[in-house]
């Protein structure tokens, strides 16, 4: 492993790293960013990722070390926390970050993890990418085996939606619907019901659900401010409410996926 000292702001061999506050630039270069030495040590173990190089403080290295002995073709510069804070222009990643290549693009079609899993999620116009980092990791932590886009969803590789995450986008399988809504029939064709998850009066209560729950299962998540768009609606197998106390209109998003994909996985583990 190549250890590189740096110690001059302009140091061309950080020029990437520079631009990690652009996420457009970053994604022009075919790159993202991880931070913090546990997003770090995520994309480190992923076989499908490729990290071309590290910036990290020596104490980050040092806790790294492990994962970096032998990697004879990995750049990894090595600076004090003055100096990634004046490179970079923030101080939230605890000296450590890595930029990875952004993989190729994939639709559904695409996506072998949809085969396998009882349990996907879909998400439709989720713009915050806080809230895309937060449903990642719900889905990660309740077993959903993919994860569904469509086009104007938030980035999963934005960096913040990875650290909210704690790398779960770099570990959950996902890909982009490009036939919004009408792709969904494939995920039938597949064996799963989809679900959506609305504020409906008329959907089914989720403990109602739950009770008689299909054994594969595609929780469909709308945007954060109208929720799942009429056609999408319209083209689920099931809509499903979380009942709420008098006076409360709605959840933020990612809370509700986590709620919703708590006990539909409860569901499944109870059949096992």
């Amino acid at each position: 492993m190549p250890i590189l000292p740096v110690d001059a702001l302009d140091d061309p061999r950080l020029a990437d790293y520079s631009g990690v506050p652009d996420p457009i630039l970053l994604r022009h270069r075919g790159l993202f960013v991880a931070e913090s030495r546990l997003v770090v040590r995520e994309l480190l173990t992923h076989s499908r990722l490729t990290t071309r190089s590290l910036l990290v403080t020596q104490p980050a290295l040092d806790s790294l070390r492990d994962l970096v002995e032998g990697r004879e073709t990995l750049p990894i510069y090595v600076g004090s926390p003055a100096l990634l804070k004046g490179v970079i222009g923030y101080a939230v990643h605890r000296g450590s970050m890595a930029l990875g290549e952004r993989p190729a693009p994939r639709t559904d079609l695409e996506l072998p993890a949809l085969r396998e899993s009882t349990l996907a999620v879909v998400l439709e116009q989720i713009g915050n990418p806080d809230n895309v980092g937060s449903i990642f990791r719900n889905a990660a932590a309740f077993g959903a085996g993919a994860v569904i886009t469509t086009s104007n969803c938030a980035d999963p590789l934005y960096r913040k939606a990875i650290r909210t995450s704690l790398g779960a986008t770099l570990r959950l399988p996902y890909a982009e619907m490009p036939d919004w809504p009408d792709g969904l029939t494939r995920l039938e064709s597949l064996g799963y019901e989809t679900v959506g998850l609305t504020l409906d009066d008329g959907a089914i209560p989720l403990e109602t659900f739950v009770a008689s729950a299909p054994s594969r299962m595609a929780l469909v998540l709308g945007s954060e401010g109208s929720g799942i768009s009429d056609r999408a609606l319209a083209t689920v197998r099931h809509r499903v409410r979380i009942p709420m106390a008098p006076g409360i209109d709605s959840l933020n998003v990612a809370t509700a996926s986590g709620i919703a994909l708590y006990r539909l996985s409860a569901r499944s583990r109870d059949r096992t």
